[in-house]
């Protein structure tokens, strides 16, 4: 049996503390912090800390001029709208059902790649995009609760499906020309800003007397998911293509789900189950080789 390479390895620690990820925000997000109050404070730990490391090892942060429109392009979607988007869906929605829906990812990230010449789509593929998008709808089905809370948050998951996707394919050409670590920081940073205008307000808003266990959860959603997880993917990315980088990312639905349903005791139908299934069962069949011909 072939030994896990180190990029597999790098993918499989990322999405793991990346399904963990979706029990720790919605913990917090349902234990006192407001949702832009929560994402402003674990970016700007995030990018002092990215910065710090940086400069440390590289002692720039300089970058070609021709280069900033695409890191900005980067920033925006993959800092500020990605993070508007997902902590308003972990509002609206459980953690297991957003986990589900999130294993469209491979699906957006390849759409993108064709849209913009990077790969080709075949029949094959746009079966597997159908497939995949039947099961968001059964999961958004299964989800119960009241419909225009549970369709708001829904929709909220796909577009940050969307956005990580567009983040992943527009740093592939940027990791060519520099480390994880530079894209990284210039990102968050540059992220950073349109985030916190948009969660001025909750933050000077936010009553701060929270449990203690809510500020463990911020601590590790900035280490982990963020600091560390920055450097795993794109370092894998630039190794295997963000294609087949996104496909190990069908492991995080289910890991979330297990995650959210153990330590939340969230509730999971089997409308869902089925849904998160054909999600699943989706990307399979878009990444399956043609048979070749004799």
């Amino acid at each position: 049996m072939r030994r896990p390479s180190s990029a597999e390895l790098m993918l499989l620690a990322t999405v793991s503390i990346w399904a963990f990820n979706f029990t720790v925000t919605r913990y917090v997000l349902t234990h006192g912090f407001e949702p832009l109050a929560y994402s402003t404070l674990r970016y700007a730990a995030a990018a002092v800390i990215f910065a710090g490391v940086t400069y440390g090892f590289e002692r720039s942060f300089s970058v070609r001029r021709r280069d900033v429109p695409l890191l900005l392009v980067a920033a925006i979607f993959g800092v500020w709208l990605n993070q508007v988007s997902f902590t308003y869906a972990l509002t609206y929605t459980t953690a297991s059902t957003a986990a589900l829906i999130m294993g469209t990812l491979p699906i957006f990230t390849a759409l993108i790649a064709w849209a913009f010449g990077f790969e080709a789509l075949t029949r094959r593929f746009l079966l597997a995009g159908a497939i995949s998008f039947g099961g968001v709808a059964l999961v958004a089905l299964g989800s119960g609760g009241d419909l225009s809370g549970d369709l708001r948050g829904n929709l909220l998951v796909l577009a940050t499906a969307l956005t990580w996707a567009a983040y992943s394919v527009a740093v592939v050409p940027l990791m060519r020309l520099y480390s994880p670590f530079r894209v990284s920081a210039f990102v968050l940073i540059a992220g950073w800003v349109p985030l916190a205008l948009s969660g001025a307000r909750q933050v000077l808003e936010q009553d701060y007397s929270l449990a203690p266990l809510v500020w463990a959860c911020l601590a590790f959603a900035v280490v982990g998911p963020l600091v560390l997880t920055n450097v795993l993917w794109f370092t894998a990315i630039e190794r295997v293509g963000p294609s087949r980088a996104t496909l190990a990312t069908n492991l995080q639905p289910f890991l979330a789900a297990i995650f959210a349903l153990v330590l939340l005791s969230e509730r999971i139908t089997w409308l869902q189950v089925a849904g998160g299934l054909a999600i699943g069962g989706g990307i399979l069949l878009a990444r399956r080789r043609a048979p070749v011909a004799d």
